[in-house]
């Protein structure tokens, strides 16, 4: 037979309200549904970009601003302190970026000759291959990669003599070039591509000017602005529907987003140091299936700054696992005879 022990159940309910406390907590440094933190490489604590995370949350980057420091490509893994940074430059390069990741770890990104020249590269298995689509006929030469999915198909963008620019998809195995042309478009980008190929980008319209993100799904495409705003662009998209990127205000301001494309719904992403005005704010760039989105903001200091946001429940979400958690509570008291 259980006997009761008061003692033992008043420490039983205490533990379990301080839990259900702490699951209606948003944590110090968040926001409602993430939590942020910094990613920062030694090489240039002013300047780094989160350009994509894959599902086991290696993320891909780089420092530099390009002019006092060189751009230089990395992977970085958790605990994301500075050993955890792994060099990825093109080899000859004097500037490298690395903007998409794949699930087995496979990079894309661009590397810049000294010329001046851009040309986007793949790094399959640590085996780097220069990457130009020949329809580019700008001077000098423009081809950038951005996205890669877990079959090697790949999106990115070239620069046309007009100064315009045009996306298209890539298949690595194949070395082929698919253009990814978006009706009403003076310039465009495709800028991701999930498993199911759905493409996500950007383009200015011939129409009114304003700047549209897109998705593209078989060569059907659907243009989206966040509601108020006529600049809106895509950068990233998962296998879940949800797609991220950045938006402006009416003031100039740019704001990072989430857009769930299953319910149309739209979400404001900022990261709680970012600060305003003269164009600046947060940009979100990559998310990964686990809801992980990567990007970066520019703070106080006028330092741009990457940045990891990990997705939390809903605050709904919480309240019900808390009264699951009491509900255990109930029936450890019942169990006990108390």
């Amino acid at each position: 037979m259980l006997t009761s022990n008061p003692l033992h159940s008043c420490r039983v309910w205490h533990a379990l309200l301080l839990l259900v406390g702490g699951l209606l907590l948003i944590p110090k440094g968040a926001q409602a549904g993430y939590i942020f933190q910094d990613i920062v490489n030694t090489g240039d604590t002013a300047f780094n970009q989160e350009l994509g995370i894959n599902n086991t949350g290696t993320i891909a980057g780089y420092f530099g601003d390009g002019t006092v420091v060189p751009n230089n490509g990395y992977t970085v893994v958790a605990p994301f302190s500075q050993v955890s940074f792994t060099s990825e430059n093109f080899p000859g390069s004097v500037q490298t970026q690395v903007t998409g990741i794949n699930s087995a770890g496979n990079t894309v990104g661009f590397w810049i000759d000294g010329s001046g020249a851009n040309h986007g590269f793949t790094d399959m298995g640590n085996t780097f291959v220069s990457v130009d689509d020949p329809l580019s006929t700008s001077v000098p030469i423009f081809t950038q990669l951005l996205g890669l999915n877990d079959s090697g198909e790949a999106v990115g963008f070239y620069g046309n003599a007009s100064g315009n620019t045009n996306g298209f998809s890539y298949n690595t195995t194949l070395a082929a070039f698919t253009p990814v042309d978006p009706p009403n478009a003076m310039s465009s980008t495709a800028a991701a591509l999930n498993n199911a190929g759905e493409i996500a980008g950007f383009l200015t319209s011939t129409i009114n000017g304003d700047t549209y993100g897109y998705l593209d799904t078989n060569n059907v495409f659907q243009t989206f602005l966040f509601p108020g705003s006529t600049f809106t662009q895509f950068f990233g998209i998962n296998n879940e529907g949800l797609v991220v990127g950045d938006y402006q205000d009416s003031s100039g301001n740019t704001h990072g987003l989430v857009f769930n494309s299953i319910t149309d719904a739209w979400q404001t992403v900022d990261d709680p140091f970012a600060v305003t005005g003269a164009g600046n704010g947060t940009t979100i760039n990559g998310i990964n299936d686990n809801g992980q989105i990567v990007g970066f903001y520019v703070n106080a200091n006028g330092s741009t700054i990457g940045l990891l946001g990990t997705a939390t429940p809903e605050p709904g979400s919480w309240v019900l696992a808390g009264l699951g958690v009491l509900l255990i509570g109930w029936r450890l008291k019942k169990a006990r005879g108390d």
